[in-house]
């Protein structure tokens, strides 16, 4: 409870200096845009590439299980399986990176660690 209370005041305190936080934000923001992961399935037969900002940008299928794909439902539904595995994989990946990236940036703004009570967005950053 106390350490809530002491977030709540450095929150505060740094309510105060809006400039500061408006920086802050701005580097996360551009960091996560330009932060590329990957996510895989089906041991690589899908590939997925997300943002940290938490934007699918690519997907990679590989060509023996494109050609598949048409060949029975039970073939579409494991390629459906396999892009959606890849996608969770890397959207996971890039949402990892994001609490990361805020983290950081929370600890150089000298606050505690709001990722349990706050969420990993400190408050509506990565909006």
């Amino acid at each position: 409870m106390f350490d809530n209370l002491k977030a709540l005041g450095a929150l505060s305190a740094l309510m105060k200096n809006k400039d500061k936080l408006a920086e802050s934000a701005q580097r996360v923001r551009l960091e996560l845009e330009q932060t590329r992961v990957s996510g895989d399935s089906g041991g690589g037969l899908v590939h997925a590439v997300a943002s940290g900002d938490l934007r699918l940008l690519s997907i990679d299928i590989a060509p023996s299980l494109g050609a598949g794909i048409s060949a029975s439902e039970n073939d579409r539904a494991m390629a459906h399986s396999l892009i959606v595995e890849a996608v969770n994989d890397a959207l996971a990946k890039a949402r990892a990176k994001a609490q990361e990236v805020v983290k950081r940036e929370a600890d150089a703004l000298g606050l505690p660690d709001l990722s349990g009570e706050f969420g990993p967005s400190l408050g509506g950053l990565l909006r």
